[in-house]
């Protein structure tokens, strides 16, 4: 049973209850007698995780459907989508730090039931779409590098359960460390393919600033719909507001905002990373293909297959295998950790991590061998595409809950959200819910 807050003023209705991700909450020291630069790095860790989700299996096919399409011209559309999550992540890591609270127990203490409940099911859904595109992802990097046919790639990947629980179980930051070294991987892949790729570097910068015909062309317009709704994922908002919360930071207000600071850095610094793997993706795609008379290209197997004519290395799809296999990986662990804290933070379930990791690989597993069986490489495209139409669909629900709860004097105190900083969020709330709209609509309609 909840015990009811007898200090209203706070603006919660109940007590703080028991952090999510119990078992490494507050785990991570960070050196509050070291240099700056030492207390800099105690907190770097939760934003590279956070990072993953905005360059998981579901975006490459966004991206390259964009990139082999209309060049570098859809190159805005993935920088506007990283201001955007660059401005909520922060709202994450200001909920979390100020209220002790991870976003799925501030909406469970915040509203009824009959509204947490259901909000708690959208969490799920999305968690499960990204889950499903994620177990796409790393069969067909399985089947790209080792030949493995993707039916077995597909059960494969159920095995990543035991590698995650080892990690967490040596300490959190091997978690980290695991994530960032994969990310390594992946940004050195993808460097040495656009260097092969030669790109027109001029095209690439224009490529960064708006044109009207973004808007103007339908079918433009529906491809950048695609890579925003791919790009801002709900789970991303649940993951960053629990994990953050494994650094002990202190109590005080002096103590939040520097860890406020920091962590805001953290999280900025790698979605600047995030976007530039995202670019790297579109980029490989116009200069490979594009720019080749490719225009057609949204399968990830086929992209592979077509890279090493087009580049003139055989090396160069067995490192688009390497990329699209750590991405695969790393997304089954950061999404992992969502759904627990999903679970705990909506219902107050806890259960033991190898419990919740089968239930939701299975729910994963599922549908994707299903498809993969009965339609192959062109059902799993397809697949992709509607799992990021899902997350699209889910965003709102749980965006709004946090621009909401950071405006709110009450039960933010002294660290509530800057007028400027609420407006530009319910900004991008709003815009993402339109744009979300347009992104369904077009789908149900053709």
């Amino acid at each position: 049973m909840d015990i009811v807050n007898p200090n209203t003023k706070t603006g919660w209705r109940h007590e703080r209850e028991e952090a999510s991700l119990s078992d490494v909450y507050r785990s991570v020291q960070t050196h509050k007698q070291g240099t700056r630069w030492r207390r800099i790095a105690a907190f770097l860790g939760p934003g590279y995780m956070v990072a993953v989700g905005y360059m998981d299996p579901g975006n490459w096919a966004t991206s390259l459907a964009g990139g082999s399409k209309f060049g570098y011209a859809l190159l805005t559309v993935a920088l506007l989508s990283n201001l955007m999550a660059i401005v909520l992540q922060s709202l994450c890591a200001r909920l979390a730090i100020a209220s002790g609270r991870d976003l799925a127990q501030a909406c469970r203490d915040a509203y009824p039931k009959y509204v947490s409940v259901p909000l708690w099911a959208f969490a799920e859904i999305a968690i499960i779409a990204t889950d499903i595109a994620e177990v796409i992802g790393t069969a067909i990097g399985l089947n790209l590098l080792f030949g493995i046919p993707l039916e077995l790639g597909v059960l494969i990947t159920s095995l990543d359960v035991f590698l995650i629980l080892y990690l967490q179980k040596i300490g959190f930051r091997w978690v980290e460390a695991f994530v960032i070294a994969l990310l390594g991987i992946i940004a050195v892949c993808f460097g040495v393919q656009i260097f092969l790729a030669d790109p027109e570097w001029g095209a690439v910068i224009r490529g960064f600033f708006p044109t009207a015909e973004i808007v103007s062309n339908p079918e433009m317009l529906y491809l950048a719909l695609g890579i925003l709704g791919a790009t801002v994922m709900p789970h991303n908002l649940y993951l960053h507001s629990g994990i953050v919360q494994t650094r002990a930071y202190g109590h005080s207000v002096p103590e939040k905002r520097e860890a406020l600071t920091y962590a805001t850095i953290d999280s900025t610094i790698a979605l600047c990373f995030a976007l530039l793997i995202n670019a790297s993706i579109l980029i490989l795609a116009a200069a490979a293909f594009h720019a080749n008379g490719k225009t057609d290209v949204v399968e990830l197997g086929e992209a592979s297959s077509l890279l090493s004519p087009l580049l003139g290395l055989a090396i160069a799809p067995t490192l688009f295998g390497i990329a699209l296999l750590c991405c695969g990986l790393n997304s089954t662990v950061t999404a992992t950790l969502a759904g627990q804290i999903v679970m705990e933070g909506f219902l107050k379930i806890r259960l033991q991590p190898w419990v919740r990791r089968l239930i939701t690989r299975a729910i994963a597993i599922i549908p994707a061998a299903f498809v993969t069986i009965w339609y192959g490489d062109q059902g799993t495209a397809e697949l992709l595409i509607l799992t990021q139409v899902v997350l699209s669909l889910q965003l709102s629900f749980a965006v709004f809950p946090l621009v909401m709860f950071t405006a709110s004097k009450a039960k933010m105190g002294a660290l509530v959200a800057p007028r400027w900083l609420t407006a530009t969020a319910y900004l991008i709330a709003v815009l993402i819910a339109g744009l979300n709209v347009k992104l369904l609509f077009d789908f149900v309609a053709g």
